[in-house]
């Protein structure tokens, strides 16, 4: 399917590796030219540079922490004028609700809700202003299947969830859609900390953790990146111009919902 953006062009954040990487790796195979961000120089380098080997588009990089205003600011003076928008970061570790302090739960706003909220209030005026524009935010399956050991998580991405309930509404008529992709558990880092905090608790080896949980998904695996970046590019895509506002799971069926 040609997804009608070639030529269109994306910041892609928390894009070196995982699902960010997935994400633009998808977008750069629809012709996509991107900006990825990362912390950490060396791997989003070496990202930029296999895209750019791989799928033959340009590719800008900016190395910087976005959840802090210096990045922010770096992040959004390279990135004005684009048209696509995926926001990405890390989740706060897990944990149970009597671990947390205030500051831990200011971290994880600063990080999963405000971000987002600041890269979609600078970036989505020049969306506006060519009556074309796509943001999708990676959330978590848990904002509709809230994880117990997941409250920071959940509480941080759930008000990031309310505010683009609203948002996507407001800026719909004027061409820029928003959405959220709510990944279940791939293979990633994040996947690969998260069995070995099962398996500390449990007592068990990571690889038992792992097979645990494989167990609970229908799909009988973890999702890959490129299954997760494939649902990013169709929500940035033209024919995704009548999805608004939606929260989509991308979580192999491990939820068991019917809405």
């Amino acid at each position: 399917m040609d997804l009608g953006i070639k030529g269109k062009r994306a910041l892609v954040c928390a894009s070196s590796k995982g699902l960010g990487r997935g994400c633009a790796e998808a977008l750069a195979g629809a012709g996509v030219d991107l900006i990825l961000n990362a912390r950490g120089a060396e791997a989003l380098e070496a990202t930029a540079a296999d895209i750019r080997a791989r799928f033959g588009v340009p590719v800008v990089t900016i190395a910087a922490d976005v959840t802090t205003p210096e990045g922010q600011a770096a992040v959004i003076d390279a990135a004005q004028g684009i048209d696509i928008l995926v926001t990405n970061a890390g989740g706060p570790p897990p944990g149970v609700w009597s671990d947390w302090t205030r500051d831990d739960y200011i971290r994880a706003l600063d990080a999963n809700m405000l971000t987002p909220i600041a890269l979609m209030t600078a970036l989505m005026p020049g969306m506006i202003d060519k009556g074309w524009g796509r943001v999708v935010n990676i959330t978590s399956a848990s904002v509709r299947a809230p994880i117990s050991q997941l409250g920071l998580s959940n509480s941080a991405r759930s008000g990031l969830t309310g505010f683009v309930a609203g948002t996507a509404r407001q800026v719909a008529p004027q061409g820029v859609i928003i959405n959220n992709l709510l990944p279940g558990i791939h293979d990633t880092d994040r996947a690969t900390s998260l069995d070995a905090g099962a398996a500390k608790a449990q007592g068990v080896s990571p690889d038992e953790a792992r097979t645990a949980r494989i167990a609970t998904i229908p799909a009988r695996r973890y999702g890959a990146a490129s299954d997760f970046g494939a649902a990013c590019a169709f929500l940035c895509s033209q024919q995704a111009a009548f999805i608004v506002g939606q929260n989509l799971m991308v979580d192999g069926g491990a939820a068991n919902q019917t809405i």
